[in-house]
């Protein structure tokens, strides 16, 4: 397997696939493929073992459905677009090295990976639309394919050191690193902050990948722009 990502501002990950190869992804992730690529689309990919693993999954925000590429008897491409301006990195998982990342953002990886939700908690409609604040975790054994939104801000936390993130900003972090919510203190904070009163603590040791372009962030910047809901 080959791979390359094209552009920088919204890049496509392009996967070569000798015979025999395979990736998996989300089914609606795809953008193009060529040569003799076959499709299988079922419940079975991204490590979902059993019920339990399949609900995990989807909680994660990767969906009931994982789509197999799979380089039969020849070799074949197979490209992912960006969905928003951001970033694709590639990351090797292995057991003890694994990692999270934010809802929405593994696109694919190889059959070893295994995807599941590792936190969830509502954090009302004022930060996610009511979505709340939901982590993919990604372990096993591979390669896989994270989309960051905008530019990254990498940092590599040495043990005891910490840093304060917004949720929407938590791009990607090694799974050594510590997390958990935390309101900022301060009556004024809790009043006037607005979507700034919950942020995520990280603590290391370990990498962290931060983004600076979040889903909800866009959604407030044109929601003033929007047709007003009629009815």
């Amino acid at each position: 397997m080959r791979s390359k990502i094209i552009g920088t501002t919204l890049p496509v990950l392009e996967i070569s696939l000798d015979p025999g190869e395979r990736i998996v992804g989300v089914p609606d992730q795809l953008s193009w493929m060529s040569g003799d690529i076959e499709m299988t689309t079922s419940t079975s990919g991204g490590g979902a073992g059993g019920l339990f693993g399949l609900l995990s999954r989807v909680v994660s925000g990767a969906g009931l459905f994982m789509t197999e590429f799979h380089a039969a008897r020849g070799p074949g491409n197979v490209a992912f677009a960006a969905k928003l301006p951001g970033s694709m990195i590639e990351v090797e998982v292995a057991p003890g090295r694994g990692y999270l990342t934010h809802r929405h953002g593994f696109v694919c990886g190889t059959p070893g990976i295994e995807l599941s939700s590792a936190f969830q908690q509502s954090l009302g409609a004022g930060l996610f639309g009511g979505e709340g604040f939901v982590l993919q975790k990604l372990a096993g054994s591979g390669t896989a394919f994270i989309e960051l939104g905008g530019e990254l801000v990498a940092y590599t936390l040495e043990a005891g050191q910490e840093i304060l993130v917004h949720p929407g900003h938590v791009g990607l972090f090694e799974e050594s690193v510590a997390f958990e919510l935390t309101m900022i203190r301060g009556v004024r904070n809790a009043l006037f902050g607005g979507d700034g009163l919950f942020l995520v603590r990280l603590g290391g040791p370990g990498r962290v990948w931060l983004q600076t372009l979040s889903v909800p962030g866009v959604a407030h910047a044109v929601a003033p722009y929007l047709p007003a809901r009629q009815g």
